[in-house]
């Protein structure tokens, strides 16, 4: 009965969090699976590349070696606080058609969320 019972409960735990995050506009996604170059979720994982010890993400060479050389593609500004993010270190969320925004938290990702429901 309990080897039942638990896996029941744990999915009726998890179906309100996962509902919540359903209605968000914007949701929280792996950095792995973003171009940082492209500004696009991919839905599957991308190239790593390691700078100073921080990853960052792109999806084919051309993204590699602009990550590798150009540093002012490697930050963001998060679109609620207006603050330059580094991307590496970033909260990422997507839109439903895959286009990314950096945030410094996810206390700035969840005011974005609320502040986007209030005007749709």
């Amino acid at each position: 009965m309990k080897k039942v019972l638990l896996p029941a409960l744990l999915v009726l735990l998890a179906v309100p969090a996962f509902a919540d995050a359903e209605r968000d506009p914007v949701r929280k996604v792996e950095p792995s699976k973003v171009c940082m170059i492209n500004e696009q979720y991919m839905n599957q994982e991308q190239i790593p590349v390691e700078i100073d010890e921080k990853t960052y993400y792109g999806c084919c060479q051309m993204c590699v070696d602009r990550l590798n050389t150009d540093e002012k593609s490697r930050f963001a500004v998060d679109p609620m606080t207006k603050k330059k993010v580094d991307k590496a270190k970033a909260v990422i969320g997507a839109l439903a058609d895959g286009r990314v925004f950096y945030f410094e938290n996810e206390k700035s990702l969840a005011a974005y969320n609320a502040m986007l429901k209030t005007q749709g």
